[in-house]
């Protein structure tokens, strides 16, 4: 698996379990919330809170004009938070492509089975 070093220095030890995760605004500081898909009965939470303090950045040509922007860490952390997520779901789409192609051989093999009882059927009856 890919690392993904941000996540792993803020504890997230299993990325692909991550959900979905959401980003607001409260007063000056930015608050990511990740919301996990975990197995059932683990004890691991299903929802953790970080705080990102905005950091001030003067406009250019302006040194009094100070503007309130996110922090560089929560962008690279929203990056790998992407990545996560678009690996996640390739990995979901090709789990529901195996399972159609599971459930069309079971398909095809219970098809062949009942042709190859009528053939036995058709021995024996002669």
């Amino acid at each position: 698996m890919e690392s993904y070093p941000l996540l792993t220095e803020m504890g997230i030890l299993h990325p692909l379990q991550i959900a979905s995760y959401s980003v607001n605004s409260v007063e000056y500081t930015d608050v990511l919330r990740i919301v996990y898909e975990r197995p059932k009965g683990s004890k691991l939470p299903g929802a953790r809170t970080y705080r990102f303090p905005r950091v001030q950045k003067a406009l250019k040509g302006d040194k009094a004009s100070v503007v309130m922007e996110s922090d560089p860490t929560l962008k690279a952390v929203l990056t790998e938070l992407k990545d996560v997520c678009a690996r996640r779901n390739e990995n979901l789409d090709v789990a529901a492509l195996m399972l159609e192609e599971l459930r069309l051989l079971e398909e095809d093999i219970a098809l062949r089975s009942e042709y190859l009882k009528t053939l036995v059927e058709k021995i024996n009856r002669s």
